[in-house]
């Protein structure tokens, strides 16, 4: 049986996670006429479209979109059959990484990791993908290559490595009347809290732990995201519980808030990153999770008391 120049996968599967001939050009470093002229071949090779003009950009065929984990999957396996079981050529590695997280982690530690990305692996992409609801496929079906979170992942086989604990910490207005008085759970209860949730959740832990003191504090607003919530408070009276590694944004920032310890007693949470197994022994996303922790343990330690 005569096989098709196994190329048009690698081509293939650019175009379809792309979806733009010219972003899977520049990321198989040819000019958009070749990849256009690759597009065409691997229409003749399938006997499918592929990609279709949709206005002023392209948007795959049915046929495409049952092809694309296949074709995903057999290209990652072609790439761990002729790599070095023990080493990664750094320098010339040209791969995409995609880590699921919040926007508190992205604030706090993309930058470093990138910078050290940048320095050591240049021609690699840092993608971060936000949390999504339902979505415990994502490592399972290759969709992104490490998930940060508190929370454990629902499948036995992925594994895990903690990153650090953390624990939350008061922020408001630098000139907020909280700080006229000592800062009790009751006048903790007695101003307006911000809560960040991607899902529009107000309660969880704080208010448990109010509730056992017989107390309850009003949610006024939900924010999507930390960083939104932290650019809120400097206009009002609201108070936002946040990791602590958050003041190192505010510091970064400049931004005119301050900090308090919460007046009652809440869990200390543990960040983990998580993997699929099938790529436990890739060397270069092993190189990935090691600067991964390596980032977090230098800022981590940044973030600590003096």
């Amino acid at each position: 049986m005569q096989l098709p120049d196994m190329n048009l996968l690698v081509a293939l599967d650019a175009l379809l996670d792309e979806g733009s001939v010219v972003g899977a050009a520049r990321r198989m470093n040819l000019s958009p006429a070749a990849m256009s002229r690759t597009l065409t071949r691997i229409r003749e090779a399938i006997g499918d479209p592929i990609l279709v003009r949709a206005g002023r950009g392209l948007v795959p065929t049915p046929k495409a979109l049952a092809l694309r984990e296949q074709v995903r999957d057999l290209v990652e396996q072609a790439a761990l059959l002729f790599q070095s079981a023990d080493d990664v050529e750094l320098g010339s590695l040209r791969r995409r990484f995609s880590i699921r997280a919040n926007d508190f982690f992205v604030g706090v530690y993309g930058g470093k990791l990138f910078d050290t990305m940048e320095r050591q692996a240049p021609h690699c992409e840092l993608r971060f993908v936000p949390e999504g609801d339902g979505d415990d496929e994502a490592l399972r079906e290759g969709r992104i290559d490490l998930s940060v979170s508190n929370n454990r992942p629902l499948m036995p086989e992925v594994k895990v490595q903690n990153l650090f604990s953390t624990h939350f910490v008061g922020l408001v207005r630098d000139d907020h009347p909280l700080f006229d008085e000592e800062i009790t759970a009751e006048r903790f209860a007695g101003f307006s809290h911000i809560s960040m949730s991607r899902r529009g959740i107000a309660r969880g832990p704080i208010d448990t732990a109010l509730n056992a003191l017989g107390l309850e504090r009003r949610v006024a607003v939900i924010a999507p995201s930390f960083h939104a919530a932290m650019f809120a408070l400097p206009d009002s009276d609201l108070i936002l519980p946040v990791p602590k590694e958050a003041l190192l944004s505010v510091r970064r920032l400049g931004l005119k808030l301050r900090s308090f310890t919460l007046p009652i007693p809440l869990p200390t949470l543990m960040l983990t990153q998580a993997w699929h197994p099938r790529f436990d022994k890739d060397p270069a996303h092993r190189w990935m999770r090691e600067t991964l922790k390596a980032c977090c343990d230098e800022t981590w330690l940044a973030a600590q008391p003096t």
